[in-house]
Parts: C-alpha cells; structure tokens; sequence
C-alpha cells in the first residue's frame, strides 16, 4: 500500500547525526510524492533549532515549493523546519515541548497545541518525541485499513503497544480464559453493539438458560454475568484508547455505546480513570 524513498535536497549520501551517512535516491523535485516525512535533527535547545532553520535553508525552500497537493509530515525538532517552509500557516500543529516559544513567536499563523502528542490532519502530521513518527505512520495506517486490521498490526507486529494495563481487564483477555464457555462469552461480547448485550441475548446465543449462564460465569468468576460482560466490552474501550488515537465518540460508535457520556461514566466507574485519564497513562505515544 506504501512505498517509501529517501529524499534530499539533491540525490546522493546525506551525513546526520553521529556520523550516520543515509543516500538519498532522489532529490525531492525528482519525485510527484503523495507526502513527504521531515525527521528530528540533533538539537537540545532553541538556538540550536534557530540555526538547523538557516543551516537547512535549501531543504526549507524546497519543501515550500512542494505542490499542494504534497502532504507535510513532521516530528519532534523537524516540525520547525516545516513551519519555517510556511506549510504549516493555518493549520493545527504540535512539537516538542522545549520548542513550544519559540514556535509560538515565529510562526504565529500555526494553531500550536503542545500538549497534544500527534496532529494528523488532511494537509500535515506533527508529533512530539524522538519517536514522533510512530503516532503518524499509525493515524496513516488507521486512514487507509479496517479498525480490525489495524488491532492486529498494533498488537502483532511492530508498532508500540502498551506495556500495562489497569488491573480490572488483566484477568479479561481472550486468550486468558481457561474454560470454552468463557472464550465463547468473550468473542460473543466483543462482536455485539454494547447498547445490544443482555444476560438473555447472551444466554440465547450460547444455547443455554440464562440461569446456567449466570450460574456457570459466577462459578467460574466469581462475579455476575453481566458485571462480567461489561468488563469485556470495555476492555475493548482501554485497547482502542491505548493502541489507536480514536476519539472516544468513534470508539463509543464503532462499540454500540448508547452515548459517549455514559460510555465515559462505565469506564470511570469500573477503572477509576476517565478515558482520558486512562489512555494518557497506558498509552505508548
């Protein structure tokens, strides 16, 4: 679905950092790009960002001659050099934080909101962090392939993925369920509207009663079949808010929740957390 290139100023080795030496296999007029990426450069303090602007200032021109129909893409210090090519004037932005003055003055037709950590809008992308473009390449991921798609890329492959999770979901997952019954339970839980789940519903469709099912879930949990349920459905809330950068609205519509404020109020009663909360302290972005 991709295809990536190095690209600079003009084609040939580019020397960065430390002594790395990367080729670039074009120059960036050589190419029709749909996007273009502007890495971090070495940098600890607003001067130095200041200079990398003056030192770059044949890259910085040449971005700004980019078509428009070429999307900006750029992280941590690197978002400095995209402002300073004025494709950042009138859109929403982020950066690293120590940047944030110095951003602010001189590129005052920016909409700079630090304290987000990635922006990804239809003309630009900025992210904050030496990892900056992880949060990108995955709002990228998340425009172009399926919600289940996407889970399974975040959780088996090579993105990122939370380190932790709140203790109430730890015991929830479905590979941890040690009996049929409860890997039954789990899958059909995850695939119904939240609104849509009932302890009948759910004992219809596994074929029993729903005074076995309530009976068999206890004895198995130690708690109610549909305390337990609800801990299921919103376990798959803390994944979406921990893996993607959903808003809780599309996380609340993709789930069947009947409104995002009574969403809001399950999550913080169950975990203590708004989603908020919950996804700035489990998230890796």
């Amino acid at each position: 679905m991709f295809e990536a290139h190095y690209v600079s100023t003009q084609k040939g080795p580019v020397e960065c950092a430390h002594g790395l030496l990367l080729t670039a296999s074009h120059g960036i007029g050589e190419l029709t790009l749909d996007a273009i990426l502007i890495p971090g450069f070495w940098g600890e303090s607003a001067d130095q960002a200041e200079a990398a602007v003056v030192a770059n200032s044949p890259l910085v021109a040449a971005i700004a001659r980019l078509g428009k129909g070429c999307r900006i893409w750029s992280y941590c210090t690197g978002v400095i050099l995209a402002a300073a090519s004025g494709r950042l004037a009138g859109e929403d932005a982020t950066a690293t934080w120590w940047l944030a003055d110095t951003l602010r003055k001189r590129y005052a037709g920016t909409r700079w909101q630090i304290e987000k950590h990635c922006i990804y809008t239809r003309r630009t992308a900025t992210a904050s962090g030496v990892n900056g473009y992880l949060p990108i390449a995955q709002a990228l991921m998340e425009a172009h392939v399926s919600q289940t798609a996407l889970h399974d890329l975040i959780r088996l492959m090579v993105l990122p993925r939370p380190s932790q999770t709140h203790d109430v979901f730890q015991s929830v997952s479905l590979i941890e369920q040690p009996s049929d019954l409860l890997r039954r339970l789990h899958t059909l839980v995850q695939s119904l509207p939240a609104e849509q789940i009932t302890v009948q519903r759910l004992a219809d469709a596994l074929r029993m009663s729903e005074r076995t099912l309530a009976r068999k879930v206890r004895a198995e949990t130690g708690t109610a079949a549909a305390t337990y349920a609800r801990r299921i459905k919103l376990s798959q809330v803390g994944e979406r808010l921990t893996l993607t950068s959903a808003s809780l609205k599309s996380i609340c519509e993709a789930l069947g929740f009947s409104s995002d404020s009574n969403l809001r109020r399950m999550f913080k009663d169950l975990t203590g957390l708004t989603p908020g909360e919950y996804r700035q302290r489990f998230a890796r972005f």
